[in-house]
């Protein structure tokens, strides 16, 4: 599965189905062209070193519902992520009626936090004091209840905050309720069968904007890539369309000259392409041949961030299912290759901000989804601010 299924309820103005994306990119193949934007943007460097405008935008993240981890990744009841998101040490978990929720993960008594990592799970014991609390977040264990006079266990729950399923990725919000209507463009972009094969977090000493631009554009693939992804693509060849606050940046393999000849409603790009969905506002899914990456970019400081990535094994086209092992070498190949000559890339671009050499990055006509990405931010940010 290369292109992501559109769900009732999803984008206003629908992606390229397969024929009109092989129909477009063979256009830009032809002659020589790529997908552009009409502005230039610059982003002041001072964005990617303040601390002022880290806060206000781990403030951002944790108002809007942003994906966790996909469905798969907690699929059975009593199943549990515990890690930290813009800031927050979250616990989200599926209970005992199915349903998923998420808590801030933090004792009601001292603030202990009550589990760490993954896992399954009937209750989440306080390692402390040794408060248990279920699978929904109620209290349901205090040793020496008599210590604590008139304390009421109704109110001394885990804190709960936001959380809902959509296109098999579970999104959490940390503060207020989700507002459906930020979940219009959301697709179906995983399915159930999918099997979740790999778990990593990586660490850079980069800002999480420098790390998530390297998602954005092709522009860099020949110098960046030449030996990693160059020889298998195309350099600066991308479809790039915008889809609410989000975009997808398509990325052709050389060898989809292979279905040149066929008739358009023939025609199938998977395998043939990688599909970057970017989603708003520090999330990714890249479709690639045989698997596909959800990555979360959490800001760890103005100058650190952590990648959390998941890895599934993708739908077949055919009728000969996808093993995991073809899933693992094809993601053995992307990450030992290109991303970590993305990664050493935004590191190396960190390390000059401070110096004086430039008082803003540039985004041209050729990075027309990091420029899309830059204009939502600053809009959200500044919407936040108005009076």
């Amino acid at each position: 599965m290369t292109l992501v299924k559109q769900n009732t309820a999803a984008s206003r103005q629908p992606l390229l189905d397969e024929a009109q994306l092989a129909e477009r990119i063979f256009q830009h193949i032809d002659h020589g062209t790529t997908d552009l934007g009409d502005t230039v943007w610059q982003t002041p460097v001072e964005h990617y070193l303040s601390l002022e405008r880290f806060e206000a935008e781990c403030a951002l993240i944790r108002r809007y519902p942003t994906p966790f981890c996909p469905s798969t990744a907690l699929l059975d009841n009593g199943s549990y992520i515990a890690r930290k998101a813009a800031g927050n040490p979250l616990l989200v978990v599926r209970g005992d009626d199915g349903r998923i929720r998420a808590f801030i993960n933090a004792c009601r008594h001292r603030g202990m936090q009550v589990a760490e990592g993954s896992g399954c799970a009937k209750a989440f014991s306080c390692p402390y004091h040794a408060w248990t609390y279920g699978l929904d977040g109620t209290l349901k264990g205090l040793p020496g209840q008599e210590g604590f006079p008139g304390l009421d266990r109704n109110q001394r729950g885990l804190k709960e905050v936001a959380a809902l399923e959509r296109g098999g990725i579970v999104y959490v919000q940390q503060e207020g309720e989700i507002d459906p209507r930020l979940l219009d463009d959301a697709l179906d972009y995983f399915e159930t069968d999918q099997a979740l094969f790999d778990h990593r977090v990586l660490t850079d000493q980069a800002n999480w904007k420098l790390l998530y631009e390297t998602l954005m554009e092709g522009y860099h693939i020949k110098s960046l890539h030449r030996e990693s992804f160059y020889p298998f693509g195309f350099n600066n060849l991308n479809v790039v369309e915008t889809f609410g606050p989000h975009s997808r940046v398509v990325y052709p393999f050389k060898r989809i000259e292979q279905i040149r000849s066929l008739q358009p409603s023939q025609r199938k790009v998977g395998g043939l392409v990688t599909s970057v969905y970017m989603l708003f506002p520090n999330a990714s899914i890249s479709v690639l041949s045989k698997h596909a990456n959800l990555v979360i970019l959490e800001p760890v400081s103005p100058t650190q961030s952590q990648w959390i990535i998941y890895s599934v094994v993708n739908s077949s086209n055919s009728d000969t299912p996808i093993s995991v092992e073809e899933a693992q070498r094809d993601a053995a190949f992307v990450n030992d290759s290109g991303q970590e000559e993305d990664r050493a890339a935004a590191t190396a671009i960190q390390e000059t901000l401070a110096s004086g050499a430039n008082t803003h990055l540039t985004f041209g006509y050729f990075e027309k989804a990091i420029v899309h990405f830059h204009q939502q931010l600053e809009q959200a940010l500044t919407a936040r601010s108005a009076p």
